[in-house]
């Protein structure tokens, strides 16, 4: 038994140190193997707080983490271009604005892929990329802002409840699902609804100027949702392919030479502290494989 337990220790403190090693010429990785193109995952709605992963789930980062995932791909000698890879319906305005300028303040060619979603805030995002590559079928566009409220006033009314609320000014208690929303209360939604359009819209206008069919553009700013097909017509993305294609890309603004998407090195990067269940080898592999930038095919 003293035998066994003295060989274990060992071993584990073997595997110890190759890690550290690992880490430790993990900056002269490229000298070796080249750039690589580094995959941004957002697959998620986009929120400020993220959730924490979990034995069974993987979690979701929060805007700030991911904001701080693309700020520190500008620090590393291995990454040539970033892929940003967009499955979102968008989210919060806040965190939409914290990931955008994180986006837009990386100084890498910066290329951003729609799957299957990409509308409202998720879009927002993807402007301050390069370059727009879109699956045909992908729903994108939603350029818009909504804020949603209810008023319970006559259900409760039929019930019997009746709830007063004691404010310190009239709209104290504006958008309360107690009660209808006055005249004045909704016009002073509406001017913040629409100032914060106005940036959207903006946005928009500045990132993909050159690029932009006008006229076609103005019609469809009214909050629908279009396929990639027709987002590309209107210059809403620059063209409708697979995400191979984008990942080649990537690599030509990256001047990284590659006959095919599969002679492309990926890396994979992470948002979360661990990308899977809290015990899963996929979380140790997912935050090597960032931390090295050394990715093992298509994620």
């Amino acid at each position: 038994m003293p035998l066994l337990l003295g060989t274990a220790l060992v071993l584990i403190a073997v595997f110890v140190a190759v890690v550290a090693l690992f880490f430790a010429f993990s900056p002269l990785v490229p000298s070796f193997t080249g750039q690589c193109v580094a995959v941004v995952d957002l697959n998620q709605e986009i929120a400020l707080e993220g959730s924490e992963p979990t034995i069974f789930t993987a979690g979701s980062p929060g805007s700030e983490e991911i904001a701080q995932s693309i700020r520190a791909l500008g620090s590393r000698d291995d990454v040539g271009a970033v892929l940003f890879v967009v499955n979102s319906p968008g989210g919060s305005v806040v965190a939409t604005r914290e990931i955008y300028d994180a986006v837009k303040e990386l100084d890498k060619p910066k290329v951003a892929y729609f799957r299957e979603v990409a509308a409202s805030g998720a879009y927002y995002i993807a402007t301050g990329t390069d370059y727009i590559i879109s699956d045909p079928d992908a729903l994108t566009g939603s350029i818009g802002v909504v804020a949603t409220f209810t008023d319970l006033s006559g259900l409760l009314e039929k019930i019997g409840v009746n709830v007063t609320s004691i404010a310190s000014g009239a709209h104290k208690d504006m958008g309360s699902e107690f009660r209808n929303m006055t005249p004045e209360e909704q016009a002073i939604m509406q001017a913040l609804i629409s100032e914060i359009y106005d940036e959207f819209h903006s946005v928009v206008l500045e990132n993909r100027r050159g690029r932009l069919d006008l006229a076609r553009f103005e019609e469809v700013a009214d909050g629908r949702i279009m396929s990639g097909r027709q987002a590309a017509k209107i210059g809403l993305v620059d063209g409708v392919g697979s995400k191979r294609d984008a990942i080649l890309k990537a690599a030509s603004l990256a001047n990284i030479s590659a006959g095919s998407a599969d002679e492309v090195r990926l890396c994979q990067v992470s948002s979360m502290t661990q990308a899977g269940g809290l015990f899963s080898a996929d979380a140790l592999i997912s935050q090597l494989e960032a931390k090295a930038g050394l990715a093992m095919g298509y994620r």
